[in-house]
């Protein structure tokens, strides 16, 4: 009688361990990297400053002619200037045209 309770008990347990563990790969393969890549935008956001050559996640090209504290003042050319919030910055873009002009 005592081993059929422990049974029942245990059968409970083992439903769990599936649930767990696909939490587990969620969190590792979903989770885990998104928050990542906002850190790293974050600072790649944060380092950027005037004369800083950039892509918006629009397509926009431009150089960083003013920053504040939410936003970039941007010349996209023949000096017309777009105000950017910060969050509009592309970073695997951005990245991309400054390595091309590095090169």
């Amino acid at each position: 009688m005592i081993s059929t309770i422990l049974l029942q008990a245990g059968g409970g347990f083992t439903q769990l361990i599936p649930m767990v563990l696909i939490i587990v790969v969620f969190y590792f393969f979903m989770i885990r990297p998104q928050m990542k890549k906002q850190k790293e935008h974050k600072k790649y956001i944060d380092e950027i400053g005037v004369n800083s050559r950039i892509v918006t996640t629009a397509g926009i090209h431009g150089r960083i002619v003013e920053v504040s504290d939410k936003t970039f003042l941007v010349d996209v050319g023949n000096g017309v200037k777009i105000r950017f919030d910060k969050t509009a910055i592309s970073l695997e873009a951005s990245k991309a045209l400054n390595v091309e002009k590095a090169s």
